[in-house]
């Protein structure tokens, strides 16, 4: 049996130059294959990373609600809190700043006439 890496199969100087454009064309693909997939893993990781943010382990204090009011329900979402309750038979949600409990805005619910 013969090796097939002889010296009776020599390149002539137009195939080799096709098998090194071929050999650079490959490893750029490469390269930039591995760069895209870094970008994706990087974005993976820092969303994992940087997108827990949780909210103060001791919440204290009291938000003044108008009289009369009856909370439907309370959520703390980013730095809002938000408190849904029932007032002389309207529905509305107030906002307040999570650190210094200040209004932030309110938002009233109407039916369609």
């Amino acid at each position: 049996m013969t090796s097939p890496d002889t010296d009776d199969d020599k390149l002539d100087p137009a195939q080799e130059r096709v098998l090194r454009k071929l050999r650079r064309f490959a490893l750029f693909s490469g390269l930039i294959m591995a760069l895209g997939f870094l970008a994706v893993f990087g974005a993976i990781g820092y969303k994992l990373m940087s997108g827990r943010k949780s909210a103060p382990a001791d919440i204290a204090g009291t938000i003044q609600l108008p009289k009369g009011s009856m909370v439907r329900s309370a959520v703390i979402s980013g730095e809002l809190i938000a408190v849904t309750l029932e007032r002389d038979g309207r529905v509305e949600t107030r906002f307040f700043d999570l650190a210094t409990r200040a209004p932030r805005g309110t938002l009233g619910f109407a039916s369609e006439p």
